[in-house]
């Protein structure tokens, strides 16, 4: 029925537009020659991939999903958490993730080859256990946290069955400091010795997350620039000679440009950069997220974004921004350095209730083909399966809108960008060579209008995936009128593409992968 109902909609907007495209030259001027598009751009092969939060891994106080229709509301009550006071009832215990799990790395595994960044500020403040007893009760002073060994190895295994690659950050909170507070390496030395002894290993890592934020992110009482300077030197010393091979990351500073997030954005990456021994690292790195959900609107109310404004040029927008800026940075310290946004999402604080609907889709296609084509190498979504922002429903690992968008992302959207060139309100196109197939073209086309089709004219025939929902608001999905889901014994479905030619149709507020094998564009031999 819902392929019937698709066919439908593509021979009614057939007759509906015939005398509309014969009236107006602009059809003629978004005519697409696939096989001319130019290269603009390179990204990492592994250019999509996300986070697994440490506190996911430890077990931990993490964003509560919000509550299902009918579920009541934790109670209301104040604690502090990273320096801030807010509402205990946002935060939910959690236990340790399964990372074992099967269905949880079918689907993971549909995203590879990826990175798998296991950080956040929790990561901070934790301490490895590096021995085989019963987890502590308690963390040693100055941490907050314990990481176990089984844990950590949960994670090793958890990569390899997945095709990722680990970064991660080490603790840097007040247990890790000598007398004169300097961080030592004892912490993170002992983690890459175990993680070699059990046949893991850790791809890159940044010393801490969001220095910037200071005590916010659980590091000492009046953090300061040349505190960083001074940890980062050690860092790299330590990383010399005790893991030559780890790509060193960072700053990875957060919320100091586009809509104010915080009251106050703590030390800026500039001075953090700027200060004597100055910070050098192998990959720049930054984090972005366009506004606060609405459980921290009191931290940032100007922030918000309403569902109706999601599809609006002023939130996709926000993306570039944050860009701009920390591109800047990295021009002026870091020239030339790979570019890592390596942590964003619909909304901080676990996103808003509609990240878990289709309509975030449109914002993380549209956010990874814009920083495709302004030299982004990574783009790390936050989370896989935590929280609203997840790509996986937490609770029953059921995949949300954006897991299919992102594996139609990951068959189709090769590493080579092209210059897809059409500009009109309403319409974004990305360009990439098509993965694993010379000469070929892949195109992601998003019809952000919700009342009207839209068109585009191809001279070339290829495959088409139109990514539609009963509701722009809805958590399930249709590929070409189809329901997609996982099959039987958590296998992943057939996502098998419709022929078309010529006249592209775009149904309303949807999204369409359509791939080329035969384009023969140079730029992708």
């Amino acid at each position: 029925m819902a392929q019937h109902r698709f066919s439908n909609l593509i021979a009614t907007a057939a007759l509906l537009t015939c005398g509309w495209m014969a009236a107006s030259p602009a059809w003629a001027e978004d005519a697409l020659k696939v096989a001319r598009l130019s290269q603009v751009a390179r990204v990492d092969p592994l250019f999509q991939s996300y986070n697994v939060e440490m506190a996911e891994v430890v077990g931990g106080r993490f964003w509560a999903p919000f509550p299902e229709a009918g579920e009541l509301a934790a109670p209301a009550n104040t604690q502090v958490s990273g320096g801030l006071a807010l509402d205990a009832g946002l935060f939910r215990q959690r236990p340790p993730a399964d990372l074992s799990n099967r269905r949880l790395r079918v689907m993971a595994k549909a995203l590879g080859p990826a990175y798998v960044r296991v950080s956040g500020s929790w990561a901070n403040t934790t301490y490895f256990q590096d021995d085989d007893r019963p987890p502590m009760v308690k963390p040693p002073a100055g941490f907050q946290n314990v990481l176990t060994r089984r844990q950590w190895k949960g994670v090793i295994d958890f990569a390899k069955a997945v095709d990722g690659r680990i970064t991660t950050s080490f603790a840097v909170s007040a247990g890790t400091r000598d007398a004169v507070g300097q961080w030592t390496p004892d912490e993170a030395r002992k983690l890459l010795r175990y993680t070699r002894s059990v046949g893991g290993r850790i791809h890159s890592a940044e010393l801490m997350n969001e220095p910037n934020l200071g005590f916010v992110s659980g590091l000492p009482t009046n953090y300061q620039a040349m505190d960083f300077a001074r940890d980062v030197a050690a860092f790299a010393a330590f990383v010399r000679t005790e893991a030559p091979g780890l790509k060193m990351v960072g700053p990875g500073s957060t919320g100091e440009t586009g809509v104010a997030l915080f009251a106050n954005r703590g030390i800026p990456t500039e001075a953090l950069l700027a200060t004597e021994p100055r910070a050098k690292f192998d990959i720049f790195s930054y984090h972005f997220y366009g506004a606060r959900s609405e459980r921290c609107t009191k931290l940032a109310p100007a922030s918000a974004i309403r569902p109706q404004d999601a599809l609006s040029e002023a939130w996709l927008s926000r993306t570039d921004a944050a860009l701009a800026y920390y591109k800047a940075v990295r021009e002026k310290h870091m020239p030339g350095a790979p570019i890592w946004l390596n942590e964003t999402a619909q909304a901080s604080c676990g996103g808003d209730r509609w990240a878990s609907t289709f309509l975030d889709s449109f914002r993380y296609i549209d956010q990874l083909g814009r920083l495709a084509k302004q030299d982004v190498d990574v783009v790390f979504h936050n989370t896989l399966a935590a929280s609203d922002y997840g790509l996986i429903d937490e609770a029953t690992l059921t995949p949300r809108p954006s897991f299919w968008a992102a594996v139609l992302w990951r068959r189709l959207m090769g590493p080579i960008v092209l210059d897809a060139g059409v500009k009109r309100d309403g319409l974004h196109v990305y360009a990439h060579c098509l993965a694993k197939r010379k000469g070929g073209v892949a195109l992601a086309v998003l019809n952000l209008n919700s009342e009207h089709l839209d068109k585009l004219s191809i001279p070339l025939g290829g495959l088409r995936y139109t990514l539609t929902a009963p509701d722009i608001q809805s958590r399930t999905l249709e590929l070409n009128g189809r329901g997609l889901s996982l099959q039987r014994k958590d296998k992943m479905p057939v996502m098998q593409g419709s022929p078309t030619t010529g006249s592209l149709l775009l149904p309303p507020a949807s999204i369409t992968f359509v791939a080329f094998p035969q384009a023969r564009n140079p730029a992708c031999r």
